[in-house]
C-alpha cells in the first residue's frame, strides 16, 4: 500500500498510476448478496445451472456489483494520512469491458488523471481505473471515477 502523507503530495502524482490494488475474489455468495441488495436477480447471476448451460458457461457477477467495489480497490491500494475522509462524486464514463465469472479474482489499476483544488482544502480528482480479471488479456471494467477528499 502506497502512503502519501498530504493532499498536495498525491495530487503531484497526477497523470501517473498511482496504485495497484489487492485481488477480490468474486464468490457466488458476493453475487447472491448482490442480487439481494439491488434485487437484480437475472438468472445469469443467480441461478447456476441454468447459467451454466448459459452463454458464459458459468454465472456471472452484476456489471453493478464489480462497479460496486471501487472504494474497495481505492482503500487497499493507497492512503492520506492527513485526508480525513474522501466521497465518490460521480462516474463520467464506465464500460463493462468483459465478464466476470464466478471464482473470478478482481484487482485495479488507478491513474489519476485530474487534482483540483476545492474551497476549505480538499481536492477533486479524477482517476482512470481499469479492473482486471486475474489471468485474462482485456480489462472488465475501465471507469474515470470522480472522488474528493478533504
Amino acid at each position: 500500500m502506497k502512503v502519501f502523507r498530504t493532499l498536495g503530495e498525491l495530487a503531484a502524482c497526477a497523470g501517473q498510476e498511482v496504485a495497484v490494488s489487492d485481488w477480490v475474489e468474486i464468490t457466488q455468495a458476493r453475487i447472491d448478496l448482490f442480487a439481494e441488495a439491488t434485487d437484480d436477480r437475472q438468472w445469469i447471476h443467480v441461478d447456476v445451472e441454468r447459467a451454466r448451460a448459459g452463454p458464459f458457461g458459468a454465472p456471472i457477477a452484476h456489471g453493478f456489483l464489480t462497479l460496486s467495489l471501487l472504494p474497495k480497490f481505492f482503500e487497499s491500494s493507497f492512503e492520506v494520512t492527513e485526508s480525513k475522509l474522501g466521497v465518490n462524486y460521480g462516474l463520467n464514463k464506465v464500460r463493462f469491458t468483459a465478464p466476470v465469472p464466478v471464482g473470478s479474482r478482481l484487482r485495479a489499476r488507478m491513474r489519476l488523471d485530474r487534482a483540483e483544488p476545492l474551497e476549505g482544502g480538499g481536492l477533486q480528482m479524477a482517476w482512470t481505473v481499469v479492473i482486471e480479471r486475474e489471468g485474462a488479456e482485456r480489462p472488465v471494467c475501465i471507469a474515470e471515477a470522480l472522488v474528493r477528499r478533504y
